[in-house]
């Protein structure tokens, strides 16, 4: 509250009492409460006006950059496009790739086509097959392995570990004890 001790606030209210004195001090207090609270509400909207003023400053450099940005962007994507930039490496690989046409005439093509085939023999069929080779290659044989042997049964006479362990259980406490002869 302004930086005023609670010594100070009572000293303040008892020179008002005497100058104002005790009918017109409500009043007063009353009219001082509403001026405060006017001060306070300008001093707030003040405030206010001035925050979104500084955030309109910053919005309108933000703005600017974008639309720098966004210039940039479009001036350079005229310049740049990445699919017919490869198109066109692809299309002169392929073109650099393929024979070149000959000078020669179709019908040149066509009787020299006719003067291969004519002196060639001819197997009796449109499509040259392969002749079949005069000696077989021999193929090697696989080696015939033989069924392993069958795994003996547990307990069986065959079990190299011996017949299985008599299921009755053993019996609890001391073990009978046979009378003694001779006693």
């Amino acid at each position: 509250m302004l930086d005023m001790s609670w010594g100070e606030v009572m000293l303040i209210g008892g020179v008002a009492l005497i100058v104002i004195g005790p009918k017109d001090l409500p009043k007063a207090l009353r009219t001082v409460g509403q001026v405060t609270r006017k001060v306070r509400r300008m001093a707030g909207e003040f405030q206010m006006q001035f925050n979104e003023a500084i955030r309109e400053a910053e919005l309108d450099d933000v703005r600017k950059e974008v639309d720098g940005i966004r210039d940039t962007v479009r001036g350079a994507s005229g310049g740049f496009n990445p699919v017919q930039t490869i198109r066109d490496e692809l299309k002169g690989a392929v073109e650099a790739r393929a024979p070149k046409p000959s000078s020669a005439t179709l019908a040149d093509a066509t009787a020299q086509l006719k003067a291969a085939e004519s002196a060639a023999p001819t197997t009796g069929g449109a499509y040259d097959v392969p002749k079949a080779l005069e000696q077989p290659v021999a193929q090697p044989v696989a080696e015939v392995r033989a069924a392993p042997e069958p795994l003996p049964v547990p307990g069986s006479v065959d079990d190299p570990y011996g017949p299985a362990p008599d299921p009755t259980p053993a019996p609890h406490g001391p073990a009978p004890s046979a009378p003694a002869a001779g006693h």
